[in-house]
């Protein structure tokens, strides 16, 4: 056996589309039950309505403090109140009232709610999109019905020396306030419902306070009126109010499932012809998977005849193995996993060679296999396009190594700077900033020294090599788009070997142009190199850090991997679909 890439043979036998196939078309979007989207419905109805309500309202009141009740008091004071306040100024409550001002102007408002809905969706797991909704949504009608106001409400700022530049719009209301109100006064409502930690009362008391001192500054540089502040107060508030009841979980008319949802997903299955449904098993991970995820995948489950599948939950002594296996000797003829590449991995583990097929509900971190079979990212559009899928056979690698048991892994194992970067990534990181926390912990990982180790692969001679880190693939891609290995596929009853050893940022940027052509220029002697095998024998010179579909699994000296063909049976969406 030479030296040089081994060269993988052709897959005649693959039918155009199939998954893993390369360039294969990404399956159908699946359809979306009726009793996951009238609630989602309903609820915008709501809001529409509610919002003509407080645009309406708001306008109602700004016709009257400027017609009828503009000799009433209070309105009538408010001049002195304004000037009042001009007469207090000084040179150091002007420079604070400029950085308070600035807290609610457009830009920053803007700004803060895209960073703000961007952590939320990147950063916990699963992504709080309700939450990003609210705010993003809460700040836009707040916004919308600022501009109707202003269009219909004329009023003319105080007559006084303004320090501000006048803006084209009405002095009512307070655009300032208002869009101060929505974004940190919701701040604040999330910090009261999502964080348990003890400093969360302190904290939303601060948030609230920002839009009365917005409003106090916008009074003392003299662009509003008492009344124009509290009208901003009222839209942004109204605004929280109307968003919060349609999209934050445990009111009224959230955008959850209706309450008839389980009846209407229920009629839907017996409307459909089916087969007679298996007994099936859910599987799910609960420090990924919320309680409105499990409610979507119920009403899914119910939609497709599995009306009474249980829900069972890993936990750190059992990350799904046990729980499959129970579910085997209890007659389980369809197992759903919910939860990361390690959920996957130990549920994969447990059916190996059993023939029973697996749905896939991707709700983890990563979801390699989940990304590499073209399933949604959605878990109920995953869940729905397996349960309407057909039984396909995937291939499994099969890795030990001195320290650890043989164990099956769906997407890759490895050692050296993934395995580091891997160990240096705290839970906390990966649940405050998702993926990227692998990226920096990847820096750190970079300062190791390149390892030595020998390579034997199909019986053949040994390789010597010096390397940054190895990976044993069955799946090819990563996530960002990124393809360590490009030829890996799940299907084609081989696994693929990737040796990195760059030198140097030319090194690595060599590195990346092979990956981005798709692994063309890649062999011995460059900064990557890439074999197929069906058993592979690694050894290294002195104790390397090792990792099993994301899992570390503690450093060694060896590590030996070998193909399964077809071991693990995947539910996904049939051909042509």
């Amino acid at each position: 056996m030479d030296t040089t890439v081994t060269r993988r043979e052709p897959r005649g036998t693959r039918e155009p589309g199939e998954a893993g196939g390369r360039g294969a078309p990404r399956p159908r979007r699946p359809g979306r039950s009726p009793a996951l989207t009238s609630g989602a419905g309903r609820a915008a109805a709501r809001v529409a309505a509610f919002a003509v309500c407080q645009a309406a309202f708001m306008v109602g009141a700004g016709l009257l403090i400027t017609g009828p009740a503009r000799g009433l008091w209070p309105v009538t004071a408010e001049d002195a109140v304004v000037e009042a306040l001009a007469d207090a100024r000084t040179g150091a409550l002007d420079a604070l009232s400029t950085a308070v001002s600035a807290l609610g102007d457009t830009t920053t408002v803007v700004g803060l709610t895209f960073l703000v809905c961007l952590a939320l969706v990147l950063a916990p797991r699963p992504p709080r999109w309700r939450e990003a909704v609210f705010l993003s949504a809460a700040v836009s009608l707040q916004a919308a019905v600022f501009v109707l106001i202003t269009a219909c409400v004329d009023r003319a700022r105080p007559d006084l020396e303004r320090l501000d530049g006048s803006p084209p719009t009405s002095s009512y209301t307070s655009g300032h306030t208002g869009a101060a109100t929505a974004l940190y006064a919701g701040l604040a409502v999330l910090a009261l419902s999502r964080v348990r930690a003890p400093w969360r009362r302190p904290l939303a008391a601060l948030l609230l306070l920002v839009p009365l001192l917005v409003g106090l500054a916008r009074l003392y540089r003299g662009m509003h009126h008492p009344t124009d502040v509290a009208g901003g107060l009222a839209n942004g508030t109204l605004s929280l109010l109307v968003v919060g009841r349609a999209v934050l979980p445990g009111h009224s008319w959230a955008a959850l499932p209706p309450g008839d949802a389980l009846d209407i997903a229920v009629a839907a299955a017996g409307d459909r012809p089916a087969p007679a449904r298996k007994h099936a098993t859910v599987i799910v991970n609960p420090t990924v998977t919320d309680r409105a995820t499990r409610e979507r995948l119920r009403l899914v489950l119910a939609q497709h005849g599995y009306r009474d599948a249980p829900f069972v939950e890993t936990t750190v002594q059992d990350p799904g193995g046990g729980r499959t296996a129970e579910a085997l000797r209890a007659g389980a003829e369809l197992i759903v996993v919910c939860g990361g590449d390690g959920t996957v991995r130990a549920v994969a583990d447990a059916l190996a060679g059993t023939g029973v097929p697996l749905v896939l509900v991707p709700c983890g971190t990563g979801n390699l296999l989940v990304r590499n079979l073209g399933l949604p990212l959605a878990p109920a559009e995953a869940l729905a396009a397996g349960l309407a899928g057909e039984p396909r056979a995937l291939d499994l690698g099969r890795v030990e190594g001195d320290g650890f048991p043989a164990v099956h892994f769906t997407a890759m194992a490895g050692a050296g700077l993934d395995a580091a970067m891997l160990e240096e990534t705290s839970d906390r990181a990966k649940s405050v900033l998702g993926w990227p926390a692998y990226v920096l912990a990847g820096a750190k990982a970079l300062r190791a020294p390149r390892m030595r180790l020998t390579v034997r692969l199909d019986g053949g001679p040994e390789l010597h090599r010096t390397a940054r880190m190895v990976l044993l693939a069955n799946v090819g891609a990563v996530q960002a788009g990124a393809a360590p290995v490009p030829a890996a596929r799940p299907d084609d009853g081989l696994l693929d070997l990737a040796v990195f050893d760059p030198r140097g940022a030319g090194g690595w940027l060599r590195a990346a142009a092979v990956l981005l052509g798709g692994g063309r220029g890649a062999g011995e002697g460059r900064p990557v190199e890439f074999h197929t095998f069906r058993r592979a024998e690694l050894s290294f010179a002195r104790p390397q850090p090792r990792e099993v579909d994301g899992d570390p699994v503690g450093p060694g000296l060896r590590l030996a991997a070998e193909v399964r063909p077809g071991a693990l049976t995947v539910m996904l969406p049939g051909r042509g679909r």
